[in-house]
This record gives structure tokens, C-alpha cells and sequence, in this order.
């Protein structure tokens, strides 16, 4: 397998300025030329103190949104301790990296990224299993919070060069070929020369079959719910990109399978909350019943899905006169989501091959 490195070009604008000179004897032009250079030093000054108080600015709404973050999540999110970083030297010549957003919610974390992680490493025992999160604002708050280092996707790079790691599979439990998924390739491409083999997975909803495998668990893991009364909805997250047309395919799915009583929604996207709700007072349904279509049951899930707040999904269906049910568990605590991932980290194996 030939490697090959893409590397970032990086551009500069170049400014150039153009002095209009002037017909005159010696000491015009010398008094233009002082001119100029007073007004050039003006407008560097002038700039200057312009970026230092933008600097400043900047800094203080930094300051004031980090803090406002802080108090906001002033909860209890679970043991820290409990869950493996999975960030240790050591690792041998194979290593599957495992690449997620990240959450701050440390129980969810465990129960839905750690046991991803801990399903790759029951089925690759000859592998070294490491963790890498995309989200920095995730992973400095979790060492403020609690003291728990985890790395970022360079510094997990970083670690696998460090520890002379020959062959490198970078497994993503991302949702969907979607930004996050493009910049973790465009990020691990950079590091291609650095291995002797490198291989990526394929986010968890990318054929046909792992649409249709992901209906059925969803399904099956709510089957107790879908007596006819009961509307079930997902939440998912919703992106800007293209790739956000999984959402429908998902929920096209499920009605042509004779799911008639799921829906599919998101929170940053189409179909939104309001689209799902019109579909749902459609039906001469009285229960609804909420779970996130999420890897981790992070903010999205325990906030805008089940929190008690104004505008949550939770408050939207009660207000529409609905009893309501909250399943905030990602989908990553699910057996058979975790083997999806599982089976497509073999096949980045079995590329190598």
C-alpha cells in the first residue's frame, strides 16, 4: 500500500502599498515624504491599538462563555475515574485508534464510547486500542473538571508515532460522512508517511445495510413502546453538510418497513422538532416516547431532548397535551451498534491485506 501525505498549503495575502509622487524641488518632496511617514505611523498606531482592543475583547467574551459554561454545568455527570482514557504509551506496532466528538458526561461516556472501545478491543486482542476526541472545548473541560487527561486526535497521532506504531486503523464512531468525519481523514492523512501501513473505518451509517442493521436495533431496542398509542422519536444532531440527508433516509426506512410509529428528527437541522411534532399530532397518539439517535447522551440528550426547560422536546410534547417518556441513553450503549463499528474497523483491517 502506497502512502501518500497531503500537506497543507498555507497562503499569505501580501499588502503593497503605492506612494503617488509628485513633480517639485528637493524639499517638497522631502516635506511629502515626512507627511507620508507621520500619517503611515499614524495608521500603524491607530491599527495597532484597534487589534490589542479586539485582542482584549476577544479575551473577556472568551473569558465570560467559558465561565458561563462552567456554571451552567455545575451537576453531577458520573465518576471520572471509572472511565479508561485509554491513553497510554506502550502500544506495540498495531494500534486502532478510536476517534469521537467526545462528551463531558462522564457516565455516558463510559457507557457509550468506553464500551465501543472495549468491544474493538475484545474482538482485536493483537491490537492496541487508544482513544482521540475532536472536540478540545470537551477535553479541557474534563481536565479542569476532574483531572482526566484525554488526548485530541493530534496528540493521539503524536503518541502512535512516538511509540514507533507501524500499522494505524482510525476508527470513527461518528454518525455520518459528514464535516467532523472529512476532517478527522483530512487530519490522519497528514500523518500517512508516518506509518508503514494506515487504514480509516467508515462512519457507522454509510451502506445500505448499516442503515437497515441500525432500524433494526433501534427498533428492537423500543419495541416495547410500539403499541399503536405511542409515538417514538429520535433526536439526532442535524448538520449543515449534505450528509445530513441520512435523517431522512432513516425515517423513510422505517415507515416503508412498517415502523409507522417512529419518527426521525433534529436538533440543528431537518426535520426539526416542529416538523416532528406535526407529524406526531397527525396520529391520535397520547404517549410519545424521546431517545437520541446519538452515539454519547451528552448536552443534546439531557438538555434539549429531555430537559425541563422551555423548548426542550420533553416541555414541546407536554405542552401539546402528550405524556412523556425520556430514553437518554446513547446509541453507543447499544451491543449491536458497537459491533457495527466493530465490523467496520475489520474491514479497515482487512484493506491492508
Amino acid at each position: 500500500m502506497k502512502n501518500r501525505k497531503i500537506a497543507a498549503l498555507l497562503t499569505a495575502a501580501a499588502l503593497t502599498a503605492s506612494l503617488l509622487a509628485g513633480c517639485g524641488n528637493a524639499e517638497t518632496e522631502q516635506a511629502a515624504a515626512e507627511v507620508t511617514e507621520t500619517e503611515a505611523t499614524a495608521e500603524t498606531e491607530t491599527a495597532a491599538e484597534e487589534t490589542e482592543t479586539a485582542v482584549e475583547e476577544e479575551s473577556e467574551t472568551d473569558a465570560e462563555e467559558t465561565a458561563e459554561e462552567e456554571d451552567e454545568e455545575n451537576y453531577e455527570t458520573g465518576d471520572a475515574s471509572l472511565d479508561d482514557p485509554r491513553n497510554a504509551d506502550e502500544i506495540g506496532e498495531n494500534e486502532l485508534m478510536v476517534i469521537s466528538f467526545g462528551t463531558s458526561y462522564n457516565d455516558s461516556r463510559r457507557l457509550t464510547i468506553g464500551a465501543i472501545e472495549g468491544a474493538m478491543e475484545e474482538a482485536f486482542p493483537d491490537w492496541s486500542v487508544r482513544r482521540g476526541f475532536t472536540s478540545q472545548i470537551i477535553i479541557d473541560h474534563v481536565k479542569s473538571r476532574d483531572g482526566v487527561a484525554i488526548d485530541n486526535v493530534g496528540e493521539a497521532l503524536d503518541r502512535a508515532v512516538d511509540n514507533g506504531v507501524k500499522t494505524l486503523v482510525v476508527q470513527p464512531t461518528h454518525l455520518m460522512d459528514g464535516l467532523e468525519y472529512n476532517d478527522v481523514v483530512d487530519e490522519v492523512a497528514q500523518y500517512a508517511d508516518a506509518f508503514d501501513q494506515i487504514a480509516i473505518g467508515k462512519p457507522l451509517l454509510t451502506s445500505d445495510e448499516d442503515f437497515q442493521a441500525v432500524m433494526e436495533i433501534i427498533t428492537a431496542e423500543t419495541a416495547e413502546y410500539d403499541d399503536g398509542n405511542t409515538a417514538i422519536c429520535f433526536m439526532g444532531h442535524g448538520t449543515e453538510a449534505e450528509s445530513n440527508q441520512v435523517y431522512g433516509k432513516m425515517q423513510e426506512l422505517l415507515t416503508e418497513s412498517g415502523f409507522e410509529n417512529y419518527y426521525v428528527g433534529t436538533v440543528e437541522a431537518e426535520p426539526s422538532l416542529d416538523d416532528v411534532l406535526a407529524q406526531v399530532q397527525e396520529g391520535e397518539y397520547t404517549r410519545v416516547v424521546l431517545m437520541p439517535l446519538m452515539i454519547v447522551a451528552g448536552d443534546h440528550a439531557n438538555n434539549d431532548m429531555a430537559g425541563d426547560e422551555e423548548g426542550s422536546w420533553k416541555t414541546t410534547f407536554e405542552d401539546a397535551g402528550y405524556e412523556v417518556v425520556t430514553e437518554v441513553r446513547g446509541l453507543g450503549e447499544l451491543e449491536g451498534i458497537q459491533q457495527l463499528l466493530v465490523q467496520h474497523a475489520q474491514e479497515a483491517i482487512d484493506s491492508l491485506q
